[in-house]
């Protein structure tokens, strides 16, 4: 029977969630008072918004978007960011056709998932035993801390995503080290930030896991918690496997092939940057877009975490020193890793991983002062705590000197704050004080993005995609454009300007227009030499001249292997191409209002996307497309004395060709198109080309193992449970208020 006490602490413990949440909400309140696009910029607005809706177009289709030939190098999204194998990502894309806001739809997506974020910091201090008001301040302080709020959350939302399910299976991995959960909530919420299709969050979550593991074995002095938590990761793993083997398996011919590891200063952090994580006014000094010093405040956490290590007894803190052993060389690993090296093969950008040191730090410093905060001369520790104040004004008055006002008032109103908070912890209790912090951290956010410079990456797409599709030229068939986006000036980055005729990046994604022209981090190397095309679509000013060139092999132009309908020049990089006569089969077609900004280029006998297949070039072979899907060609052939069928697919690892249930090899032409030889003397026959992801099955048998190996853990788990055999969690592990937020049954 559960006792009153208990059911208390559980009320306290959903009330403080609720107080997160609502956290979590007024903090983002207080971000769109200041930069209504603040969540819709960037990767956010030229990549993940519009495929969302892409990808949920077709999947109310009925078709699963592993590859969209069409849009040749970023439409093969089993190595893009697309969370196929996601489910609450493919609800997510599901949603997205349904909404005309893009810029609302993906704020509301962006809050839901940094709720889940802060409650899973909240669950993560639970568990390492602190009080709920200040497991509730460090949850709420998380999506408000600087690189994540900044970038993750602004930007880059696999990250944001990806890091909301690993903080919960942080929180869960802790649990069933320690007895109080089974094995299915860590395994879900590993395979949920795995499968987002990004691999910082993966690597991190992998990183996390083995610094839980190793601390729970100092901790509780036994490795049979630690190597069942092993276990239970290892199967996560194995589920998730499918969402990189394709990628691994296809990364020699794309632009990730180097695995080499490079010390690159670009956004590589120095440790002395932790000294700034307090004041809200920093601007660090390292390597990145903005030069040697960043204007955002990249490394800036909570305005309370370093003042407040003044206030915890740290000569009582050793007593947690195993219990926090693991969250401690998670945080020693994640800051060494932000030091550098730059590259580590895929992984680049070594201040991504800011968030995981704001975790760390916010869990440490949040259950410390829950389990040993202290009042104890106080005076003292309140001159210790102006002093670490005034070396977080020293540290940033370094690095930007002409800033020395603005930092000087920011040092002042955090001492001001930190006085405040100790007056109400002492007079109040602890839930004032944390009640108060958590206060103050939204005129903080707000004043932060206010002041923010425009971001230089931010492409100010429009907002509502009724108005891109009413102002956008109405292309049908397959359309390659050939722009540069550095040409746009800031005046054209409107639908009256460039974006009424201009598609870069994943634009032409929202108005269901099929466009070459498309976002991708991945590339295809051959590929994008041929056009130089870049990550967001743009092309060099060859690429006019390359696009018409024949191709040797075939004798046939490249727009012509590729099946292009129409070809969309951009007047800035090509202002006289009007000029000269149109290519052989080609005619300038005039398109009124657009003309400022295109010129357009369409095939005198009309679209041939969808003519025979996707069948581009035939040499002493007759064939007749009779199927075509996005992953499967049906073709019938005739060949007296042998020949060659070229199709206007993107030669990506994993095509099969089958004739007569014969295996015939798959070849490409200039290492891009599909080409399949046809034997001599094959009449009528069926040639069936199709395109799985590189190591399908391998990554079924591996799923299938996944949960095999987690049924088994969850049956070990629920016998000795049955038979009273679970040993208790260790004596010091649990605290009054900490209920049981899992179900023990899970």
């Amino acid at each position: 029977m559960t006792s009153a006490a208990e059911i208390g602490t559980q009320r306290e413990v959903r009330g403080w969630a609720a107080f997160t949440v609502s956290g979590v909400v007024v903090g983002y309140a207080a971000v769109l008072l200041a930069n209504a696009r603040h969540f819709y910029t960037d990767d956010t607005e030229a990549q993940y918004g519009p495929m969302w809706v892409m990808l949920g177009r077709y999947l109310r289709e009925g078709r699963f978007p592993a590859l969209v030939p069409w849009e040749w190098m970023s439409g093969n999204y089993s190595l893009e960011e697309a969370g196929l194998y996601n489910p609450p990502q493919l609800l997510v894309d599901l949603i997205a056709p349904s909404i005309d806001d893009l810029a609302a739809y993906v704020t509301v997506v962006k809050l839901i998932f940094s709720i889940i974020a802060a409650l899973g910091v909240f669950r993560i201090c639970l568990a390492y035993g602190a009080r709920a008001p200040w497991a509730a301040l460090a949850g709420v302080a998380f999506p408000l801390s600087g690189w994540f709020l900044f970038f993750d959350e602004a930007s880059w939302a696999t990250s944001l995503t990806g890091t909301a399910w690993m903080v919960h299976a942080w929180a869960s991995a802790v649990r069933y080290t320690r007895g109080r959960s089974g094995p299915i909530p860590t395994v879900i919420f590993l395979y949920l930030a795995i499968s987002v299709q990004y691999v910082f969050p993966a690597v991190e979550s992998a990183l996390m896991i083995v610094a839980v593991a190793v601390g729970e074995r100092i901790y509780q002095r036994t490795w049979a918690p630690s190597l069942r938590l092993l276990l239970a990761a290892g199967c996560a793993g194995l589920a998730g496997l499918e969402t990189y083997l394709p990628g691994m398996l296809s990364s020699p011919v794309t632009w990730r092939g180097d695995e080499r590891i490079l010390n690159d200063p670009f956004l590589t952090v120095p440790w002395s940057e932790s000294l700034n994580a307090s004041l809200p006014t920093t601007v660090p000094a390292f390597n990145g877009w903005w030069g040697y010093v960043q204007p955002l405040p990249m490394v800036y956490i909570a305005w309370f975490l370093i003042p407040a290590l003044a206030f915890i007894d740290w000569r009582a803190a050793l007593t947690s020193a195993k219990n926090l052993c693991g969250v401690t060389l998670f945080a020693t690993a994640v800051l060494m890793w932000c030091a550098g090296p730059g590259n580590i093969g895929p992984l680049r950008w070594p201040a991504r991983v800011l968030p995981m040191v704001a975790v760390a730090l916010l869990v440490l410093v949040c259950v410390l002062l829950s389990r040993h905060g202290t009042f104890v001369h106080w005076r003292r520790r309140g001159i210790a705590a102006v002093l670490l104040v005034a070396l977080l004004f020293v540290r940033s008055f370094s690095a930007a000197p002409h800033q020395v006002i603005r930092h000087l008032v920011a040092a002042a109103a955090v001492v001001a704050l930190g006085a405040l908070a100790v007056w109400l912890a002492r007079t109040r209790g602890a839930a004032a004080a944390c009640g108060l912090s958590i206060a103050a951290m939204f005129p903080i956010a707000y004043t932060q993005v206010h002041n923010a410079p425009p971001t230089p990456m931010s492409y100010g797409f429009p907002e509502r995609r009724s108005d891109m599709k009413a102002t956008f030229p109405h292309f049908d068939g397959v359309t390659l454009q050939l722009a540069d986006r550095a040409l746009l000036r800031p005046e054209d980055k409107s639908l009256a300007g460039a974006y009424g005729s201009l598609a870069f990046g994943n634009y032409a994604k929202n108005m269901n227009l099929d466009y070459v022209t498309a976002y991708t981090p991945i590339g295809h190397a051959a590929f994008s030499a041929i056009l130089c095309m870049g990550w967001d679509g743009s092309t060099c000013p060859d690429a006019y001249r390359r696009a018409f060139a024949t191709e040797p092999t075939t004798g046939r132009a490249i727009v012509d292997l590729m099946k292009v309908d129409r070809v969309v020049l951009q007047r800035a990089q090509y202002p006289d191409a009007p000029d000269h006569p149109a290519p052989p089969g080609w005619k300038w077609v005039d398109y009124p209002g657009h003309d400022r900004y295109i010129w357009v280029l369409e095939r005198e006998d009309g679209p041939i996307s969808t003519r025979n297949g996707l069948i581009a070039d035939t040499e002493g072979v007759s064939a007749t497309s009779t199927e075509r899907t996005s992953v499967t060609s049906r073709i019938r052939v005739t060949s007296v004395h042998g020949g060659r069928v070229v199709f206007a697919r993107l030669a990506w690892p994993g095509y099969r060709v089958t004739m007569h249930g014969r295996e015939l090899p798959a070849g490409a032409v200039a290492k891009t198109f599909v080409a399949v030889d046809i034997p001599a003397g094959t009449e009528n026959a069926e040639v069936i080309l199709t395109w799985r992801p590189p190591g399908w099955r391998i990554g079924i048998a591996t799923a299938l193992a996944g949960l095999l190996g987690t049924a088994a853990l969850q049956w070990a788990y629920r016998r000795p449970k049955r038979r009273g055999l679970l040993p208790p969690p260790p004596a010091d592990d649990r605290t009054p208020d900490e209920p049981e937020l899992v179900d023990a049954r899970l």
